[in-house]
């Protein structure tokens, strides 16, 4: 089994750190979200050769490394109310990541987000510039899920990851369906933890360290994540209401602290991991329910940061603890792997900040 990478979009003029991709359902177009804060389009027929800026943001945008634009997001309703989320950093007022609502407006050509639309859902302070998570989804429940790194530095210097009292090291789960200024999102009455005083109702697992990026399985449902380690392990993990994922008790099914003898009841040990010895830092994708590689549906791709390597588990068999032998799809490049991408019809897409950007994952 193997895998080849196409240019997405020939002849698109060279980018900056694009950060994601969004296939827009009724438009004709792709979204392209770079980490600047602006987002572009292209025709999805092309051509590709003149994107148009239809959203910018960079004066409130704090960028880059680890901070900047970090994810978009259709609203579930996009064809009814034309709502998008926008997942960002930003100084305004001190270091915090913002979510927020924007309405857009028009079609095709004239497609454009309303820069006076924005509603600021949430804020949460971020004590450094690094691990502010990065991905925010809507489930096939339609809540809107969002996971956050431990808030930066090294060795989880604040214990965030075993600290339910916070967002930091935590995916969050809300309810935004009716969000108004005055109340911008809900609680969703199903939360883990909303029988416990000293845990925000909105957490809905958490021992995270950097879920930089996560994706739900469209015909299971499951949500994947790969979170980012620190010196020696990345880790694939499958998150569930009110799982602990271990950070920084563990590092992967290593332990961490104390380095040797670590408890780790209650725990939930990632469906794969992979040492320092095969990359740095691992990009998250998505469970393969595509049709053109039909011998690839039901893997799940992830990439690395350090060196390009396309990998694939069976998910079927991760899910269930049983022998995994990842498949080696593609070793010719890019490295720089930011994110992955979904269209419509489940093709996957990879983002890197280096040579072409954007390309179309084949059949080889």
């Amino acid at each position: 089994m193997a895998a080849a990478l196409v240019p997405a979009f020939p002849g698109l003029p060279e980018i900056e750190r694009p950060i994601a991709l969004i296939d827009v359902p009724g438009h004709g177009l792709f979204l392209i979200a770079l980490q600047e804060g602006r987002v572009l389009s292209v025709p999805r027929a092309g051509p590709y050769d003149e994107p148009r800026t239809v959203h910018d943001q960079r004066e409130r945008t704090a960028c880059c490394n680890e901070e900047g634009l970090l994810s978009i997001a259709l609203d579930p309703d996009f064809a009814t109310n034309g709502f998008v989320y926008a997942y960002y950093s930003t100084d305004a007022g001190g270091r915090v990541t913002r979510l927020s609502r924007f309405t857009t407006v028009g079609e095709g050509g004239s497609f454009a987000f309303d820069g006076a639309s924005e509603l600021v859902i949430l804020e949460v302070a971020q004590p450094y510039g690094n691990h502010n998570g990065g991905t925010i989804l809507f489930g096939p429940d339609g809540m809107l899920y969002l996971g956050y790194g431990d808030g930066g530095a090294a060795n989880d210097p604040y214990g965030h990851g075993q600290n339910l009292r916070t967002f930091l090291g935590a995916v969050i789960r809300i309810d935004v369906r009716n969000a108004s200024a005055d109340e911008p999102y809900a609680i969703p009455p199903d939360n883990p933890f909303l029988d416990r005083e000293d845990v925000p109702p909105e957490v809905w697992a958490y021992g995270l360290r950097n879920p930089w990026r996560m994706s739900f399985d469209r015909e299971t449902g499951l949500l994947w994540a790969g979170d980012v380690g620190q010196n020696e392990v990345e880790e694939v993990s499958v998150v569930e209401s009110g799982g602990n994922y271990g950070w920084n008790i563990m590092e992967g099914s290593r332990c961490f602290s104390p380095p040797r003898g670590c408890d780790r009841t209650g725990l939930i040990l990632p469906v794969w991991e992979y040492s320092h010895a095969f990359g740095c830092s691992i990009t998250g994708g998505y469970v393969y329910r595509g049709n053109a590689i039909p011998e690839l549906r039901g893997w799940y791709l992830y990439s690395d940061y350090c060196n390009g390597l396309i990998w694939a588990i069976e998910a079927d068999v991760a899910v269930e603890g049983g022998f995994l032998e990842p498949v080696l799809l593609w070793a010719g490049g890019p490295n720089a792997v930011a994110s992955f991408a979904e269209d419509s019809g489940g093709e996957l897409y990879l983002i890197s900040f280096h040579a072409e950007g954007i390309y179309r994952i084949v059949s080889p």
